[in-house]
């Protein structure tokens, strides 16, 4: 997955394009989102061009969206298509997350960037923002079990997916009981909720 996320104009498009199965991660991070009695604040890691937080929304109307991405051209078209309200800033995953707290953090396509140890120090900060009970939702490239099984194109040094299995043992160390909830070839989406 290239670096082609940077714009704005083509991002749909171009996920089409080089992720099979786009719509139904998509989806599917929502219905792993889904459920939660109250949700008043969540965090969007990622947030690109406002794709899973439109569909985040849809499910919490009434919650206050705080989103995270690198690329301040693509926060911009996020901030067109979310409105005026979100709170959206401009952050490396790497940098200290915004306080919270948290009721739901979530995010899709953007922690395959960082390595292990990196994923393994997010999952603990994410832990640290979310209210008691929180949930962190994950939705995103991963190495699957069968090396066939692996067609979203990756850029080396770029893209750096992990297993499912390394994420859920990441997420436990974390605090979470965490479980992947839907998979696709490469793709998968993770529920992890804090203990």
């Amino acid at each position: 997955m290239g670096q082609f996320h940077f714009d704005p104009d083509r991002y749909l498009e171009l996920m089409h394009a080089d992720v099979p199965g786009y719509d139904e991660l998509q989806e599917q991070a929502g219905r792993a989102a889904a459920g939660l009695p109250v949700v008043e604040d969540v965090l969007d890691l990622g947030t690109g061009t406002g794709e899973t937080a439109e569909r985040i929304l849809g499910l919490y109307p009434r919650a206050r969206l705080t989103g995270v991405d690198v690329s301040p051209y693509m926060l911009a078209a996020g901030r067109a298509k979310l409105g005026a309200e979100p709170a959206l800033i401009v952050a490396r995953l790497e940098d200290p997350l915004p306080p919270g707290p948290y009721d739901l953090v979530f995010s899709a396509l953007a922690v395959h960037h960082l390595d292990g140890e990196g994923k393994r120090d997010l999952f603990g900060r994410v832990a640290g923002v979310l209210r008691p009970a929180g949930r962190f939702v994950l939705a995103d490239v991963v190495v699957p079990e069968d090396p066939a099984e692996a067609v979203v194109p990756l850029t080396p040094d770029f893209d750096r997916p992990d297993s499912a299995a390394d994420q859920v043992a990441w997420l436990g160390e974390a605090g979470f009981d965490a479980r992947m909830t839907w998979s696709l070839r490469d793709l998968a989406v993770f529920a992890a909720e804090l203990r």
